[in-house]
């Protein structure tokens, strides 16, 4: 069974800057006033030769937006918003919450309202922006967004632009960008949801090595965590779609049948509640995995006939043709074929196969008699 492919949006670029933004600061530059000295390469913003904001402005227009929001004019409060993405402010405000620094705190609700306008693509740059000019932001605030962003583009399709035009993505950038994400972020609550998200887009991508590589990284590296369930089904999912039938190499059957064991034995429940997830979270992965469950109990099955009806197979063409390649032939007789008779019958002892191999080994043992 071929998993499901279809071409998901562009994302991971922007996640991999901003893991890269937050560990090392933009180098400095040695070009002079007159060039251009892009502080972000490929975004044309913020020139590193510009002084930032006067700090009075910077706070007038970040009130005006604010009073815009709140009052449901999103559009006049994202046009103001956006002025900072042309050049940085370091200016802050006191608030009964706390201190808000402009600069970011602007570019953030900027971010969050191209979402909600289907405007992704932007939403992911100025995120990117943030990470990389204002490393002194709330990191978890911006990889959270970006993290749940990229699971959410994973498995839904991007938004029409003015809800007409289709909007389309550079697979193979996305994927070597988020293989890359996934090397910067350590540590449980960013990197096993990273590897998963690429594992899910190489799949939609229909290149399968990249997702068993991210599979086999997850499982390796994050044992523990919970979306190691689901990673032993996606590999045996993945392994079960390459069996061409008993007559053909078995080497995918067994590597399918394997994690197809693998998850059944180790989970016998679904995992229990992370601390990185919430309740209705938690709900919706395990009615998930209780598909996966039923879903793999049926995949072991129709695996392990695969393998008996490949036996039999075996078996038949040595008692054809094993005279004319096999050492010993006379001396052991119809030994080897009852042998892969006998392995049908203990593989899948319920299976068609193992009813044929049955009556075949009773068939052997009377001739000899």
């Amino acid at each position: 069974m071929k998993i499901n492919t279809k071409i998901s949006p562009p994302i991971f670029f922007t996640l991999f800057l901003f893991l890269l933004g937050h560990l090392a600061a933009a180098p400095n530059s040695k070009q002079g006033v007159g060039e251009k000295d892009h502080l972000f390469p490929g975004t044309g913003f913020f020139v590193k030769n510009r002084d930032p904001y006067d700090e009075k402005i910077a706070k007038k227009w970040f009130l005006e937006a604010q009073k815009s929001q709140k009052e449901g004019d999103s559009g006049e409060a994202l046009s103001i918003y956006e002025k900072f993405t042309k050049r940085r402010s370091d200016a802050s405000i006191n608030t009964k919450q706390g201190i808000v620094l402009v600069g970011p705190e602007s570019l953030y609700r900027a971010a969050l309202i191209r979402e909600q306008k289907g405007d992704w693509q932007k939403s992911f740059q100025y995120l990117r922006l943030i990470a990389q000019a204002y490393t002194n932001y709330d990191f978890e605030r911006i990889a959270e967004s970006l993290m749940r962003l990229a699971e959410r583009l994973a498995k839904e399709d991007l938004p029409k632009k003015w809800g007409v035009l289709p909007r389309f993505r550079s697979g193979s950038a996305d994927r070597l960008r988020l293989n890359q994400i996934a090397e910067l972020v350590r540590g449980p609550r960013f990197a096993p949801r990273a590897l998963m998200v690429l594992a899910e887009i190489a799949l939609k991508d229909e290149k399968e090595e990249e997702a068993i590589d991210g599979l086999e990284r997850l499982i390796n590296l994050y044992p523990e965590n919970y979306l190691c369930e689901k990673a032993y089904y996606l590999m045996a999912e993945i392994y079960r779609g390459r069996v061409a039938g008993p007559s053909y190499d078995q080497g995918s059957t067994l590597k399918a049948l394997n994690f197809y064991e693998d998850f059944l034995i180790l989970y016998e429940n679904a995992p229990g509640i992370s601390k990185y997830e919430n309740s209705k979270q938690y709900k919706t992965r395990v009615n998930e995995f209780k598909v996966r469950r039923k879903n793999a109990e049926i995949g072991r099955q129709k695996m392990r006939e695969t393998l008996a009806a490949s036996k039999v197979e075996a078996g038949k063409y040595v008692e054809e043709y094993g005279k004319y390649f096999m050492t010993r032939w006379k001396e052991l007789g119809n030994r080897p074929a009852v042998q892969y008779y006998n392995e049908a019958i203990t593989i899948a002892p319920e299976s068609e196969a193992a009813k044929i191999a049955e009556k075949r080994v009773a068939q052997l043992r009377a001739t000899n008699e």
